[in-house]
């Protein structure tokens, strides 16, 4: 099948080397015991950077910092190739659609031989739920993405005579189709400067400082914003890579970040732990 950029890649990016004085008055009175800030423990169970739902946040990078980070990115790693399988902007669209809280690994073993038995909203709409539930039993939400993948076949057929549309809102008004999905295809099937923010790049915009938010949409928006315009198309790849290889949610890689220098991120993890 063909393989277009995306949201992950097989290449992972590469490795790289590497206050405000207190006010007088405060000095000279230094506040109670009680008022004292206590130092931060750990708690137990807990990631200590962060996590999907409540990642740590950086101070904001400046527009000259931002636009250097995802150079460096960039650099890094200027082609990167998508893991997930497709050969349409159909098969796209069902791929992302299964990709939702599932790897993309796991995706793949499922549309290798989905694929081969349905690969138009025609064949998707005659293999019906119980047919594609053959083959995402493995993935995570099956039952609903069967759901969905069918109905949404069916829209494309009913509304757009089997074609995907180029157009964001009538892709979100698909069954399953939200605006991370259409991003996604968007950006890779039409060539669009879309910014897809998944729970990597959520992270990243935020414990980085390159981009905080509360909301995926806030992210997203700060992104395009900050992005040099030439890199905007190929920053969602990026991002998602450095994010999934590099910036891990559990505990950042920084000793082999390619843009260390650049992050605002205070507590960088500068060694690999002993083991």
């Amino acid at each position: 099948m063909t393989r277009i950029r995306s949201s992950a890649t097989r290449r992972r990016p590469a490795a790289a080397a590497d206050s405000t004085p207190p006010d007088a008055s405060a000095a000279a009175t230094p506040p109670p015991p009680a008022a004292r800030a206590a130092p931060r423990k750990r708690t137990a169970g807990k990631p200590l950077h962060g996590s999907a739902e409540a990642p740590r946040r950086a101070r904001l990078m400046n527009a000259k910092q931002a636009g250097d980070f995802i150079r460096a990115l960039a650099d890094a790693n200027p082609a990167p190739e998508t893991e997930l399988h497709f050969s349409s902007p159909y098969t796209l669209l069902v791929a992302v659609a299964l990709s939702a809280q599932a790897t993309d690994v796991s995706v793949n073993k499922a549309t290798a031989t989905l694929f081969l038995e349905a690969d138009t909203p025609e064949a998707m709409v005659a293999l019906g739920e119980e047919g594609l539930a053959r083959h995402i039993r493995s993935i995570g939400l099956w039952k609903g993405k069967a759901k969905n993948v069918i109905a949404m076949s069916r829209l494309l057929i009913e509304r757009h005579g089997g074609t995907v549309p180029a157009d964001r809102a009538a892709l979100e008004a698909l069954p399953g189709v939200g605006r991370k999905t259409a991003n996604v295809v968007l950006n890779v099937a039409f060539g669009e400067e879309a910014m897809a923010v998944d729970t990597h790049i959520f992270r990243l915009g935020n414990r980085t400082g390159l981009a905080p938010g509360k909301t995926p949409r806030a992210v997203e928006d700060a992104l395009v914003k900050r992005c040099p315009p030439d890199l905007l198309r190929d920053a969602h790849h990026w991002l998602i890579l450095h994010g999934r290889y590099v910036c891990k949610a559990r505990m950042p890689e920084c000793w082999r970040c390619v843009a260390i220098a650049l992050c605002n991120y205070g507590d960088k993890v500068r060694v690999p732990p002993s083991r």
